[in-house]
C-alpha cells in the first residue's frame, strides 16, 4: 500500500527526522507530540494542565489534516516524566475522548525532547 505523508502548520513542525503522521490505507500513525505551540515552536506556559491540553490539541490538528479526528484513535501512548501527573492526564483526556476509549499505555520516562514533561503519540483508524 502507498504511504501518504501528513503535514499541517496547525501542529508543530517536525523537530527531527520524522513526519507528523503517515497514512497507510485507513490507518494513520501520528508521531509523538510534545506541548509546543505551533506558531512559536516553544513549550507552552501555564503549567501541566496547559501542556497536556496542548499535546491533545496538536494531536487533533494532525488527525484533522489526515482526514480524521481524535475520536478515530484506536491506540494512544502517553509518556510522562512524572507518573504522578497521570490522574491529570485522565481528567483532561475525558474532555477530548468519549467512550469507547482507545487502547492506551502510560509510560514513565526519564526525559523527553526539549525538556517536555509529557508526550503522546497515536494510531487512528479512519472510516472507509
Amino acid at each position: 500500500m502507498p504511504r501518504e505523508i501528513i503535514k499541517t502548520d496547525q501542529a508543530p513542525a517536525a523537530i527531527g527526522t520524522y513526519s507528523q503522521a503517515v497514512k497507510v490505507g485507513r490507518a494513520v500513525y501520528l508521531s509523538g507530540q510534545i506541548p509546543l505551540d505551533p506558531a512559536t515552536m516553544q513549550l507552552v506556559d501555564g503549567g501541566m494542565e496547559a501542556r497536556i491540553r496542548r499535546v491533545f490539541d496538536n494531536l487533533a490538528a494532525v488527525a484533522r489534516a489526515a482526514g480524521g479526528e481524535l475520536a478515530d484513535t484506536v491506540k494512544l501512548n502517553v509518556f510522562l516524566t512524572d507518573l504522578g501527573q497521570f490522574a491529570l492526564v485522565n481528567q483532561i483526556m475525558a474532555e477530548y475522548f468519549q467512550e469507547p476509549y482507545p487502547a492506551r499505555a502510560a509510560i514513565g520516562v526519564a526525559a523527553l525532547p526539549r525538556g517536555a514533561e509529557v508526550e503522546m503519540d497515536a494510531v487512528l483508524m479512519l472510516d472507509e
